[in-house]
């Protein structure tokens, strides 16, 4: 694939962006796709290997040799062709998916690899900037209707394929505006928002409708309030199918003396104020970063968000701390290729100005008479491997307690199941994580006519992983209700 020697002629190029002192003064997104010339180099990097693990590390089973040959020999068009086949949204996994992908290239055992997300990237950008890209409305209807709750990276792509199918689909979301993690999860210096805006008219002409605003669940509920609500018993009497998509939406919280304060926060309750403001709904309070001492508790990607909104923000230090101790700068590739390694990442956000430290136990929170964060107490602890069985155990370091200052602290510790009062109103079995019980060859949750795709079946997972399951999920539907498919798994 690409040119034969291409992996020996060129090196790997970083795409552009602007530097750190530029894009901290807004909020647009500040990476540059690479030019025409610049991925057909990049395209013929991709080696003739024989086996392409890249196509088994993508979990929506990315084409990723073909459309490198494609890019490589001109082929634009077709090259989105191939990409468009197994991802509905690449413009988002271009822009925020890790790459596992990359991971699990061959070049990468002993050299850096194809720089796949980066053609991909160019590769959608460009499509939508030639017109390539249009609705496709399906030449018949079926007549029969599915309902989709939850708006998110699974949602709409089970939305998007049983709508092609020729099914009428309409997708309910409890947020103002559809794209749930995507819309308000997700800063908009990685992903602006018309970027989903433009999917979502095209998918509106494929006949998809949407209902932002409404709550699927009891008549009663607190979190319905204000919002238009929709009982589960009527989903299922109107609809022929109803797919549950809701996401993993439960934070993990940190249940230590003094987590009352004012100041902190779930990081997606952050997230979401800021996006809100980019988007002109609302106006920034007092409980945001600007000239605060910022603590972010978790060493993930929802918590570089955190870190970059901070440092956009104002903040006047931003800390990022992580219980687990300080991964490796670079893996062993004799032992994790092609698999996902652990090791030291380094975001555009830790860059832009942060403090990052690693094996720290958070104890307690301290503030002043008025109720506000102030301080964290924690201490520094040493992880050492179990004699037997391996694994790490933590201890604590003595007299290694140490007071951080902390006018806003923001808990980025990951999600640990969907909200529970979904699952109990629609009646579906759920397993011991709390996840919805359903397998990944229907995706037929234990109640008849209801299935379940993405993380609220398999917990907080990659867009990646979550665009994967809502395709598979819409042809499971589309064989359930027509007793055949053409949609592809």
């Amino acid at each position: 694939m690409g040119k034969t020697t291409g992996f020996l002629e060129y090196p790997r190029l970083q795409e552009t962006m602007q530097p750190a002192s530029k894009r901290i003064r807004h909020w647009k997104e500040f990476v540059l796709f690479l030019n025409e010339e610049q991925s057909r180099q990049q395209a013929a990097r991709c080696m003739d290997c024989g086996v392409p693990f890249c196509n088994n590390g993508c979990p929506v089973n990315n084409i990723i040799p073909d459309w490198n040959d494609l890019v490589y020999n001109g082929k634009w068009r077709q090259a989105l062709s191939v990409l468009h086949s197994t991802n509905n949204f690449p413009e988002v996994t271009g822009r925020i998916c890790p790459a596992p992908c990359e991971a699990a290239c061959t070049l990468n055992i002993n050299n850096d690899a194809v720089g796949i997300k980066s053609i991909e990237h160019a590769i959608i950008d460009r499509g939508w900037e030639e017109g390539w890209i249009a609705p496709q409305i399906p030449q018949r209807r079926t007549g029969k209707h599915i309902a989709i709750v939850g708006s998110g990276p699974a949602g709409l792509a089970c939305a998007q394929q049983l709508a092609r199918a020729g099914h009428a689909v309409t997708v309910f979301e409890k947020s103002d505006r559809i794209g749930g993690l995507m819309r308000y999860g997700i800063p908009d210096f990685k992903l602006e928002k018309h970027l989903i805006d433009r999917r979502i008219a095209q998918m509106e002409a494929e006949g998809v409708s949407f209902r932002p605003s409404t709550y699927i669940g009891s008549p009663d509920a607190a979190a319905a309030q204000g919002l238009t609500i929709r009982t589960p018993a009527s989903l299922r009497e109107e609809y022929d199918a109803v797919i549950l998509a809701g996401g993993a939406e439960n934070p993990r919280d940190l249940p230590i003396p003094g987590r009352e304060l004012d100041g902190v926060m779930f990081a997606m309750d952050f997230l979401r104020q800021q996006n809100k403001a980019v988007a002109g709904d609302r106006q920034l309070d007092q409980v945001l970063a600007g000239n605060k001492h910022v603590i972010v508790i978790g060493g993930g990607d929802t918590g570089s968000d955190c870190v970059g909104t901070s440092i956009r923000q104002g903040a006047a230090s931003v800390t990022q701390i992580e219980l687990l101790p300080q991964p490796p700068e670079h893996e062993n590739k004799a032992m994790t290729w092609p698999y996902w390694p652990a090791k030291l990442r380094t975001s555009t956000s830790h860059l832009e100005g942060c403090e990052r430290d690693w094996a720290i136990l958070s104890q307690s929170f301290e503030g002043d008479e008025d109720g506000h964060v102030r301080k964290l107490i924690a201490v520094r602890t040493e992880w050492t491997p179990d004699p037997i069985t391996g694994q790490l155990r933590m201890r604590e370091i003595p007299d290694s307690r140490m007071e951080l200052p902390a006018d806003l602290v923001l808990l980025a510790m990951g999600f640990i199941s969907p909200v529970a009062a979904v699952l109990q109103a629609f009646g579906v079995d759920s397993d011991n994580r709390g996840n919805t019980r359903a397998n990944t060859e229907d995706y037929h949750t234990s109640v008849e006519g209801v299935f379940a795709a993405g993380d609220i079946r398999r917990g907080q997972s990659l867009i990646v992983w979550a665009i994967r399951e809502g395709r598979q999920c819409a042809r499971s539907v589309d064989t359930w209700l027509m007793g055949h498919t053409q949609l592809p798994r």
